[in-house]
């Protein structure tokens, strides 16, 4: 008998395994709800035949509508949506939730953070997310100014997991239950804020006590049975970015705690903010265990660096034409983030000079907040109108983005602005699909 193709739930389960068998592969997870970003990394699994793994944040996507106007339900159905538009098979849309727990209200007591986060989990299981990162590590309002201790974060996690557990209820007969991943040492959201020294890696010596922790919590909430699905543990291996500054993966300073896997439950490391690590760098931590991988702003990232050099190419090809507006699309990012700093105010230091270029160009990549901004995506459409309305020569291409060039050349790329946009994203996601040993 024909054995039935697995789902990304299965696929998943199949590379911790044999990840933790020593096998060099690993999946990466697109923590990001840009829509040019998604559409990439749809064509990047079809093309690899794999699984696109995509997580929001509790910022992002809450209960609320998070920074993205977005409920979790309707973050499920864009990214379904935007699957089904790519060919991609609904039962290959692994759909994770980040960060799951108390950071958008950590401005609350604990008690008001605890009913929101709740709220959160519950939304996140009815809406399809597969697996759930559960967060409690952040302080509360009534909490001590350096957080809560590791056994009161397990604590909270196992009642975030005994809400998660709870809609299963609600769900249809069948339905998978959710995969968890659980720690304490677990980095701040959207990169460092400060430029400093690299961060210090979990001490390996940790581990067994932190996973005691958590399961003790697991029994005394009743929620023994998804103990045996914790599949991923946040550990911190020494990879980070700020401004201007990329803390590279030493293999040597996580060795001893590549080498503390614990033998159950059956889990692998999730290394958050591995964004700019180079290509040999993301392929020894997936062989050194830190198996899911978390990719972000370096996504976003590039889709501003190609939406830039499509502006210079525009430029070029119809400054002086008559009749044609040019676009004015980093003027209007511009604009639109003095206008409202609070999501990158906090960030960036120094100068004017120096802000004013960080704004956008630093590897924080807080600018990534703006692209949905109304001004902004009318300055988007006017780029791609112009430039496919009237194509550019491929000398522009070679001049300004070099890497398509010969994809252009061939005919392989089209020259639609949104086509070489996704293409340019995609070069990130070969990075990491290698580093996966997709």
């Amino acid at each position: 008998m024909e054995s039935q193709p697995k789902n990304a739930t299965e696929r998943l389960r199949e590379i911790i395994s044999r990840n933790r068998r020593s096998e060099k592969v690993g999946v990466y997870a697109v923590c990001s709800a840009h829509p040019s970003v998604i559409a990439a990394a749809v064509q990047q699994a079809v093309e690899d035949e794999s699984v696109l793994h995509v997580e929001s944040t509790s910022s992002q996507v809450n209960q609320l509508g998070g920074y993205t106007g977005q409920t979790p339900s309707q973050f499920a159905e864009f990214v379904y949506s935007a699957a089904q538009r790519g060919g991609l098979p609904r039962d290959r849309v692994l759909l994770g939730g980040d960060h799951l727990g108390p950071y958008p209200w950590r401005e609350q007591p604990w008690d008001v953070a605890l009913h929101n986060a709740r709220e959160l989990v519950r939304s996140c299981v009815l809406a399809g997310y597969q697996k759930i990162h559960l967060d409690a590590s952040m302080a509360c309002a009534d909490d001590a100014t350096s957080g809560p201790d590791p056994r009161t974060i397990a604590q909270r996690a196992a009642i975030l997991c005994r809400a998660a557990e709870s809609a299963l209820e609600d769900l249809p007969q069948g339905s998978s239950p959710p995969l968890y991943v659980i720690g304490t040492e677990v980095p701040t959201p959207g990169g460092e804020s400060l430029p400093g020294a690299p961060p210090a890696v979990s001490p390996a010596d940790q581990i067994g006590d932190t996973l005691e922790l958590f399961r003790a919590a697991f029994d005394e909430q009743r929620v023994a049975a998804a103990w045996e699905r914790v599949i991923g543990m946040v550990v911190q291996p020494g990879v980070e970015f700020g401004e201007n500054v990329i803390f590279d993966y030493e293999r040597q300073k996580a060795m001893a705690l590549s080498s503390a896997l614990p033998e159950t439950p059956a889990l692998v490391y999730e290394a958050h903010s591995t964004d700019y690590q180079k290509p040999a760098a993301l392929a020894q931590m997936v062989a050194d265990h830190f198996a899911i991988l978390k990719v972000g702003p370096w996504l976003t990232f590039a889709f501003r660096e190609a939406v830039f050099a499509l502006g210079a190419i525009e430029r070029e090809l119809l400054a002086y034409r008559r009749g044609v507006r040019l676009s004015q699309v980093q003027e209007a990012l511009e604009a639109a983030m003095l206008r409202n700093p609070v999501y990158w105010r906090s960030y960036y230091h120094g100068s004017e000079d120096e802000i004013h270029l960080a704004r956008i160009y630093s590897y924080s990549d807080r600018c990534r907040y703006y692209w949905g901004d109304p001004k902004v995506q009318q300055e988007l459409a006017q780029l791609r109108a112009n430039l496919d309305v009237c194509p550019a020569p491929p000398t522009l291409f070679s001049q300004h983005l070099p890497s398509l060039y010969e994809a252009i050349r061939s005919g392989r790329l089209p020259t639609h602005a949104e086509d070489m946009i996704q293409e340019h994203i995609r070069t990130v996601l070969h990075v990491y699909a290698a580093a996966c040993g997709i």
